[in-house]
Order: structure tokens, then C-alpha cells, then sequence
């Protein structure tokens, strides 16, 4: 059926990283930690109450949930609106904001799913790029967007796959051209290193802002599929125009918001990913590598003449990294003492 495919999607394909059962799987950001068991439980509670009414469709708001993710936020519920993961709230954000006719601007190298949600909505591509160190400074942010004029400008922070946080005037200088919405995706931002601001700060008073995030990363909630967005009311209100009806199940919806709950013993494990992500960097530096600084829970690390070797050699000993396609470069996310203690023995065997 490929005659009938759309030109730009035919030879392309889909996203995803290897799923491979290996003993130490450290390629996909995830939280390493499981639930606590007191989180489990309430979650299952949770769940197991709604499902007698599953003959009923959800709120299709999800009003509740939104007014507990708001509170976390430090927002007001009309700023915040919820979906199937962050990539469907950026998805939703595309269809309303751009499509044909209309520019989406990124900086790579990036976070991949930007180009394909682009993709997918019909809206064309530009890569800004980045600096030899995978830097981006507010000026050269600047001069991209008063080239292309886009509709929606993607910013990261903390940046995938380089896991450094953007400089929050990098954003501000944006947000001052007054070009189209700005969303500055912050699914790592729970692991930034101290001192480093998130642009939630700049939401008042910016009404083109958009700042998403997630749980699938902090909240080791990955499973449930549940991102959100803070931006000003008529923002929140332009998604619905485009959201499928019902687009959150009643079950994710109970569960999200009993993990929204147990915040405090969610994020618990944060800490802890934080001191295994420092010390990866600290031990690959000591090996003599280069390695990007990081605000998230992964490590960008190389250069080696052959990263793809690199990764092989690493899954032979049963450990999964991530190559993200940069030429020299591999990813490793950080997870358990005992998850690091391998891949970096294994890293000091290959050096």
C-alpha cells in the first residue's frame, strides 16, 4: 500500500529505540526505580475505584487531574492541560498552532520526535543547529527565528541527548521576538543541578509560552503515558479545539492523579539518579573521555572513532546504551548504584 503513503513519510522510520532484554537496559531515560510499594498500592486502589464505571466515557477535562498537576506547578488549573505523554500535548500544540503552511523551528541536535510530530502535522522542519559544543546562545536562537518566522519554536531543557539545560535568556531572548508560540520542553527538569531555573518562571506575563513536562522520567511513571503544559488560558483552550474526545482514559487519569499524590515519595529516587548521573560523568571524564555536563538523567559521552562498535561491545557484556545517531557520541542513562557500577566497569574494560 506504500503507493498511497504521503511522499514525505515514504522510506522514513518510525521512532523508537531498541527494545533488547539485556540485564543492565540503560537506553531509554527511564526512572531505574520501581513504584514504592505505598505508591503502588494507592495507585491500584485508585484504579480498581473506577472500574465499575467504565461504562461510562471520563471527563473529558480532566479537571481534577489538571487542578493536581497545577498545584504541583505552582499554577492555577486553566494554565495547565494533560495528554498521552508530553508528545501528544506538542503534537496537539502543532495542529493548532501550525501545520501547512507554517514553520517549526528546532535546534539539533535535539529531542527527534520534534521533526517526525512536525512531520506528521504537515508542518515543514527547519533545524536552527547548535554550536561545535552542542552550545546555543540567545543570539544565534535570535537570528533563526527572524529568519524562518516559524509558528511553534522548540526549546529544550534540559536539552536530549546532550542533558545540558538551556541558559533561561536564551528562552527570554525568543519569547522577546514575539514570533509564534515558544515551547520549552522540560521533561528532565526535576534532575537540574541547583541554580538552574526553570521557564516556568517567565510564564507570567508571556502569553506565547509553553512549558511542557512529563512523568514519565522523575515520577518513574513512564508506563501510564502522562505529559502536561503550563501556558496562559487561551493556549490550554486552543488544544482542546484539536484533542481526540476523551482522549485521556478515566484509568490514566485515576492513576495519574493518586502518583500526583505521593509526589514526595516519587520523587524520592531523584536524588539518587542525580549522584549516579554525577558520577558517571566524574569516572568517563577520569577515562579520559569527553563528556557533556548534564541537568537530566543521562550522560552524553564519546567521542570515539566508533561509537556503533562501542555500543556493540557494550551489549556484549549486557549492558544497553543509546546511539542517538551523533557520529562519535553514545548515551547512557544514569539509573542504580549497582546498574553504574556495571556500565562504567564495563566502559573502564573498553578504554
Amino acid at each position: 500500500m506504500s503507493e498511497f503513503l504521503r511522499e514525505e513519510l515514504k522510506g522514513r522510520s518510525a521512532y523508537g529505540a531498541p527494545q533488547i532484554d539485556v540485564p543492565v537496559r540503560l537506553n531509554t531515560n527511564e526512572n531505574s526505580y520501581p513504584l514504592p510499594p505505598e505508591v503502588a498500592q494507592a495507585v491500584m486502589k485508585a484504579i480498581e475505584e473506577e472500574v465499575t464505571g467504565l461504562n461510562r466515557y471520563p471527563d473529558r477535562d480532566a479537571l481534577e487531574l489538571r487542578k493536581d498537576l497545577a498545584d504541583y506547578l505552582g499554577v492555577t488549573p486553566e494554565r495547565v492541560w494533560a495528554a498521552n505523554g508530553s508528545n501528544e500535548v506538542q503534537q496537539q500544540l502543532l495542529q493548532a498552532f501550525a501545520g501547512p503552511g507554517r514553520v517549526a523551528l528546532g535546534f539539533g541536535p535535539a529531542y527527534s520526535m520534534h521533526p517526525l510530530l512536525a512531520l506528521g502535522t504537515a508542518t515543514a522542519w527547519v533545524d536552527g543547529g547548535r554550536g561545535a559544543g552542542f552550545e546555543l546562545s540567545a543570539e544565534h536562537a535570535v537570528e533563526q527565528v527572524r529568519r524562518h518566522r516559524p509558528a511553534v519554536t522548540f526549546l529544550c531543557s534540559p536539552n536530549n541527548p546532550t542533558g545540558t539545560a538551556l541558559p533561561l535568556e536564551v528562552a527570554e531572548a525568543v519569547l522577546e521576538e514575539r514570533q509564534g508560540i515558544v515551547v520549552v520542553d522540560e521533561a528532565y527538569a526535576e534532575f537540574r543541578r541547583p541554580g538552574t531555573l526553570s521557564a516556568l518562571s517567565l510564564l507570567s506575563g508571556c502569553p506565547q509560552l509553553v512549558v511542557t513536562r512529563t512523568m514519565s522520567k522523575a515520577f518513574a511513571f513512564a508506563g501510564v503515558r502522562l505529559g502536561y503544559m503550563a501556558a496562559d488560558p487561551p493556549i490550554v483552550e486552543a488544544v482542546q479545539l484539536v484533542r481526540l474526545p476523551y482522549h485521556l482514559s478515566a484509568l490514566t487519569q485515576a492513576a495519574a492523579r493518586a502518583a500526583v499524590a505521593h509526589t514526595d515519595a516519587l520523587l524520592g529516587t531523584v536524588e539518587a539518579i542525580k549522584r549516579q548521573r554525577d558520577r558517571i560523568v566524574e569516572t568517563l571524564r577520569a577515562l579520559g573521555l569527553t563528556v557533556a555536563d548534564s541537568d537530566a538523567n543521562f550522560v552524553l559521552f564519546g567521542r570515539f572513532e566508533d561509537q556503533k562498535l562501542v555500543w556493540r561491545r557494550l551489549l556484549d557484556r549486557g549492558i544497553l546504551v543509546r546511539d542517538v545517531g551523533l557520529e562519535g557520541w553514545l548515551r547512557v542513562t544514569a539509573g542504580t548504584p549497582e546498574q553504574t557500577d556495571a556500565f562504567l566497569e564495563a566502559m573502564k574494560e573498553l578504554a
